[in-house]
């Protein structure tokens, strides 16, 4: 084989690779957005992938020309229509993001609207409960992340609780706002297939409904953060589910989820934060926490693991009043530095 053959073929070769890529994609965009249900779905890609076969047997007859003048008037088009494709905040929710939790601040205090408080009996049995709550921000003095599990240690969600003196705690999510009788696909989060949404919510539902009711598996860590840091991340939430209600977002599996929604607020709150794959990959949050100092330095991170494993206390409390605290028991309170 010459020189000039393995020259084709190399670029033949790159060709087809990155033709495949963006019949690839194609073909998720489709799948996520093609008219039509399910069939309408099922008719698209099923064309989409036909029509990339013929291309692909064109560009390995020597005819690149012609597979390149068909594809690209095709796959623009796709990406006109991609770019179409916009958030909204006018859909049929599913009950438990139905709604966005929105904030007014006075002074120090803060009201926020729509807080979550469900009394979930089973995943699709439940007590729905919207509410008003106050908060006064001198009064703040603690924030705990809460990881939760339910598949492999790479993949979880990320709780953010903030605790009062007076013993109340308050939970922002950063959830997928999936539409009513629609399930939720790792997937379809990089193809513009759910919107986002935060809620805040009572430990009571937001936990336990993880731990009692779906069977997950969730570790409480007590986060170092000095209280004017703490007051800005709250402060952060509010404005962020202020401006979802005004400006809808998409949720992305990889740049905007539960993740790397906290770490853009803190990075305006404490400065520089180094980038690491911890971040994307969620399971592992806690080691990235605890590498940039925020966990309790008394302790390894595997005695703060075995520490904070909430879930059978979770599931001891249950509905109980004082399931805050209960789930907090063993967990050491954070000393000073210095």
């Amino acid at each position: 084989m010459g020189a000039a053959e393995i020259a084709r073929l190399a670029a033949v070769s790159s060709a087809t690779l990155a033709l495949g890529c963006c019949a690839l994609w194609g073909g998720f965009v489709l799948w996520f957005h093609a008219p039509g249900g399910k069939a309408g779905r099922w008719l698209g890609v099923l064309v989409w992938a036909a029509f990339s076969a013929v291309v692909l047997v064109e560009l390995w007859q020597g005819r690149a020309a012609a597979g390149a003048l068909a594809f690209a008037p095709a796959f623009g088009a796709l990406l006109i229509g991609w770019r179409r494709i916009a958030p909204s905040n006018d859909r049929i929710w599913a009950d438990e993001v139905a709604q966005i939790t929105t904030g007014s601040v006075d002074g120090n205090r803060v009201t926020l609207y729509s807080v979550r408080n469900f009394d979930w009996r089973t995943k699709s049995d439940f007590t729905p409960r919207w509410e008003t709550r106050h908060y006064d921000l001198n009064r703040i003095e603690s924030v705990d992340m809460i990881v939760s599990y339910w598949t492999i240690p790479a993949i979880a969600h990320m709780l953010i609780s903030f605790g009062f003196d007076s013993g109340e705690q308050v939970v922002f999510s950063v959830e997928v706002r999936r539409q009513k009788h629609q399930g939720f696909s790792e997937i379809g989060g990089f193809f513009k297939e759910f919107e986002l949404s935060i809620v805040a919510a009572d430990e009571r539902d937001v936990i336990r409904v993880r731990t009692n009711v779906r069977g997950e598996e969730a570790y409480l860590y007590r986060i170092r953060m000095p209280v004017p840091a703490i007051r800005s991340l709250f402060l952060g939430y509010v404005d962020q589910g202020n401006t979802l209600v005004r400006i809808p977002r998409f949720y992305n599996t990889i740049t905007v989820n539960c993740t790397t929604l906290v770490y853009h607020m803190m990075q305006h709150i404490v400065g520089y934060l180094p980038l690491n794959y911890r971040l994307i990959l969620t399971g592992y949050l806690p080691e990235y926490v605890h590498r940039v100092g925020g966990l309790d330095d008394r302790f390894s991170l595997e005695e703060l693991r075995a520490r904070g494993r909430i879930t059978d206390r979770a599931r001891r409390s249950d509905r109980s009043d004082s399931f805050s605290a209960d789930i907090r028991e063993g967990i050491p309170a954070l000393e000073p530095r210095g």
